[in-house]
């Protein structure tokens, strides 16, 4: 089975990325000493079920305002998403589609972050419908 096991976040300005995805996710971002400029990305304790990932300088153009995703979209658990999407708007983030339910699931929506990267977020709800 092809379990996924790295992510990468691409970023036009690398430290804005950093300090967005601490503020927000409380990740842990460290500048990796090797020969190209990347962090890693620690998103939680390794007891916690999840995957780590890396952030580098984006290596092409940005994907352009009103493009369809072309990539593939990581989704990150929250507590709230009508708290999580009222701070990363307050700091310069997009909704890329608003929040909705998924019956007897909880609820999605997804937002475009400082570097134009869409990423979802998902809120458990047994009751939402």
């Amino acid at each position: 089975m092809g379990r996924v096991v790295h992510f990468e976040i691409h970023a036009d300005n690398p430290e804005r990325a950093v300090e967005f995805y601490t503020r927000h996710f409380g990740w842990q971002l460290q500048k990796w000493e090797g020969p190209m400029e990347y962090w890693t990305i620690q998103t939680g304790g390794k007891e916690e079920p999840g995957i780590d990932g890396g952030l580098l300088r984006r290596q092409g153009p940005a994907p352009k305002e009103g493009e369809p995703v072309s990539s593939f979209v990581c989704t990150i658990q929250v507590d709230s998403i009508d708290q999580k999407v009222a701070a990363i708007t307050a700091s310069g983030g997009l909704i890329a589609v608003p929040k909705m339910p998924i019956p007897s699931l909880g609820w999605i929506a997804y937002f475009k972050d400082t570097e134009g990267n869409i990423v979802g977020l998902f809120q458990a709800d047994a009751s939402a419908g």
